[in-house]
């Protein structure tokens, strides 16, 4: 891409954050918080108890944000914090998950960056009911939804999946009654707008 004479990078929700000492000085990296889309279609909705969940350990950062923008944008005080530890019995199976916190009578919003074949976030969601959970929401903003990932979707215990257009849908998607996609384009535009004016890119997500 530096080779090609790209001098500035705009990105959402890099899934290694890394990613963006990997370019030269000279080419500037944003990193996007897509979670403030999220923020305003939640903001909106009649929760009762919410509770932010991360789906693992390391996403805790990740929600906890969230949690912050909804209590401080929409006034919502109670905001709760809870999280669930994955024990893996080996790589890409998931042996146990525990849930760390009280979400009895809550509603509850899993927040992650990516939803990839999405069972990870069907099991997660069926531990928070097990646990009582009122109603489970669910947040990312990149849903690759590969292999049964759409379908598992349709048939989990959640009662809303909220994603981003980041990628291109498709009519399986569409279809799913359960997915409601959000669009990115404001989000970009301003952080375009920002950069020609030479206006902060961190304000937008004050």
């Amino acid at each position: 891409m530096e080779a090609m004479g790209i001098d500035r990078v705009i990105a959402v929700d890099l899934h290694c954050g890394q990613i963006q000492g990997f370019f030269g000085p000279r080419v500037p990296v944003d990193n996007l918080d897509g979670g403030i889309v999220g923020l305003d279609y939640f903001g909106s909705k009649d929760l009762h108890n919410p509770v932010i969940v991360s789906p693992d350990a390391g996403g805790v950062y990740r929600a906890k944000k969230f949690k912050e923008g909804l209590a401080h944008k929409y006034d919502m005080k109670d905001v709760g914090l809870a999280m669930i530890v994955k024990q893996r019995a080996r790589a890409g199976i998931v042996d146990q998950m525990d849930l760390v916190g009280d979400v009895t009578n809550c509603d509850c919003i899993l927040v992650d960056d990516m939803i990839d074949t999405a069972g990870t976030l069907c099991k997660a969601a069926d531990v928070l009911i097990a646990n009582g959970a009122r109603r489970v929401f669910a947040f990312a903003s990149h849903g690759l939804l590969s292999g049964p990932g759409n379908e598992r979707i349709a048939n989990s215990s959640m009662e809303e999946v909220v994603i981003l257009n980041t990628i291109p849908t498709s009519p399986q998607r569409e279809a799913n009654e359960k997915l409601t996609e959000l669009s990115v384009a404001p989000l970009l535009a301003q952080a375009i707008f920002n950069i020609h004016a030479k206006k902060s890119i961190s304000a937008l997500f004050k």
